[in-house]
């Protein structure tokens, strides 16, 4: 089943001619290919459906999932820098004299280009699900580096790209660590997991508690909020159905269908291979465009601009 596994979540004003032909077509004259044996990295869009399709969107019910994939060539600093050393050495030996700085980085990209062509490539796709009549664009990365890429990559390819990360009217550490101190209370359908990370907002070198396994409204933990630390991470289960961690920049991590949930979904799912990732696809955005808005009120609503 498909499912992100973390969501960075941008809010999207489309143009008023963007739609999904306009997306591929600018997908498309942007693909994926290879690095060539002296390039480090490359990246390009790709099929999002795993061989599926041939195309670099998919469409389902007015969601868009596309798929930026990225090889690069792995390079161990160790290796270089012996392979580097060897040079040196052979250099001062047979010329009698001493490599100096310059030279000597000179040198390392020299071998660098020696070394590509042997070194092992890694892929990584990454995945983003374009809502665009809600407004959201959620990329499946587990940083904010890794998200921006993708959409500097999307950027170029549509010419231009109106996003901007969501911004709340109250603060998230602060309503992070309210709820685990039970005021305010969790909103409805939220319920905290055994999982949280305390940071020290007040100390000149910043502390850091990360708590798993534990009941989260216990003394000890109300004592080190009570101290002047915030949650800056806190598990939840929302509608028991989806496990997820929240961060105080309103990332989500290690998103998971409960079991009971996962299994009815499969339960539902059609047999036929694109059949079942069209109601994946549907099912993702129809899930984060109703958890969305429930996280944005729990923060007394998303900043006006």
């Amino acid at each position: 089943m498909l499912w992100f596994k973390n969501a960075v979540w941008y809010r999207f004003t489309p143009d008023a001619e963007f739609n999904a032909q306009r997306l591929e077509q600018a997908l498309e004259s942007k693909p994926f290919t290879p690095c060539n044996r002296h390039e480090q990295k490359r990246s390009g869009w790709t099929s999002p459906t795993y061989g599926l399709t041939e195309t670099p969107v998919f469409v389902s019910n007015g969601y868009l999932l596309i798929c930026l994939q990225q090889e690069e060539r792995i390079l161990p600093g160790s290796v270089v820098r012996d392979a580097l050393n060897e040079k040196v050495e052979k250099i001062e030996h047979d010329e009698g004299r001493k490599v100096y700085r310059t030279e000597r980085a000179q040198l390392k990209d020299e071998v660098t280009f020696e070394l590509l062509p042997r070194a092992f490539t890694r892929r990584r796709p990454t995945h983003a699900l374009i809502a665009p009549d809600q407004g959201w664009i959620l990329v499946d990365a587990s940083s904010l580096n890794r998200a921006e890429q993708l959409l500097s990559e999307l950027r170029e390819a549509l010419g231009s790209l109106r996003v901007r990360l969501p911004e709340v009217n109250h603060a998230p550490s602060d309503r992070l660590s309210g709820w685990v101190m039970g005021e305010p209370a969790l909103p409805q359908g939220f319920e905290l997991e055994q999982e949280c990370e305390l940071k020290d907002t007040l100390a000149d070198e910043s502390g850091v508690i990360r708590v798993k396994g534990q009941v989260l409204t216990s003394d000890e933990i109300r004592a080190h909020i009570e101290g002047g630390m915030r949650v800056s991470r806190l598990a939840l289960c929302w509608e028991q159905q989806i496990r997820l961690v929240l961060h105080d920049d309103l990332t989500l991590h290690r998103l998971k269908l409960t079991d009971e949930y996962r299994d009815q979904l499969e339960e539902q799912a059609p047999e036929e291979e694109l059949a079942a990732l069209d109601a994946d696809v549907t099912q993702l955005g129809l899930e984060f465009t109703r958890l969305i808005p429930q996280i944005l009120a729990a923060f007394d609503g998303e900043q006006e601009h």
